[in-house]
């Protein structure tokens, strides 16, 4: 199976070339890619999408138009709602919300309907390689917003929220590509803000921690 892993923030694709190093990165338009043979005859290509929605779903797209991927896979962080979900814990996407969209003359709820995403997990095998929670991953262009916590596990029951992972959801259910989404809670924001918010080095250490964890177990997660 032919599988492109995209990995977002530049935070997160810096720690993908320390964990993985000697390995021969090649340039596109759209981002860095290098090939990596895993366990066995499983290989996966690494292609940096950059962070943000339009980076994500511009990179998706090219990645799927140009790599032909049987699977697609976005490994990366997220902030997890304090009192919700543990730092460290590992994410199983199965539903994503675009909710950062403020329509004025429309229905806001109606538009963000159309930007969510339910993703099909059937073709994984149970019981799960690694411990997961499996659940719904909210998606915003900005980090989380203290004030908003409420009334987002309030209208949507979010445990935690990240930039990409709606966009890359959209876009591959779009094309019909199987989509695998996992997500390490690197950080915690609760009523008195955000852990790493203003410590650009301690998401970073915690970034690096997860995103060594996803690498080590994504063979297991792979058909």
């Amino acid at each position: 199976m032919k599988t492109l892993v995209i990995i977002s923030a530049g935070a997160e694709w810096r720690a993908v070339k320390e964990i993985v190093p000697d390995v021969q990165v090649q340039p596109t338009p759209m981002g860095e890619y290098f090939d990596l043979q895993l366990v066995g005859d499983k290989s996966v290509r690494f292609f940096h999408g950059g962070w943000g929605k339009v980076s994500a779903d511009a990179t998706a797209q090219y990645g799927i138009d140009h790599f032909s991927p049987e699977l697609l896979v976005n490994l990366g962080t997220c902030g997890g709602f304090a009192g919700r979900i543990e730092k460290g814990a590992i994410i199983l996407v199965e539903r994503t919300i675009v909710y950062d969209i403020i329509e004025q003359m429309g229905d806001s709820e109606e538009a963000i309907r159309n930007y969510s995403t339910n993703i099909d997990l059937a073709w994984l095998e149970q019981p799960y390689p690694h411990p997961v929670w499996r659940g719904l991953l909210v998606s915003a262009d900005r980090d989380i917003v203290v004030q908003e916590i409420p009334q987002l596990v309030e209208r949507y029951a979010a445990v935690a929220a990240d930039w990409e992972s709606g966009a890359i959801a959209w876009v591959a259910h779009k094309n019909n590509v199987r989509l695998l989404v996992l997500r390490g809670v690197s950080d915690l924001v609760g009523s008195d803000g955000g852990e790493a918010y203003g410590d650009y080095e301690l998401f970073a250490r915690r970034t690096r921690d997860v995103m060594k964890t996803l690498i080590e177990q994504l063979p297991d997660w792979l058909p």
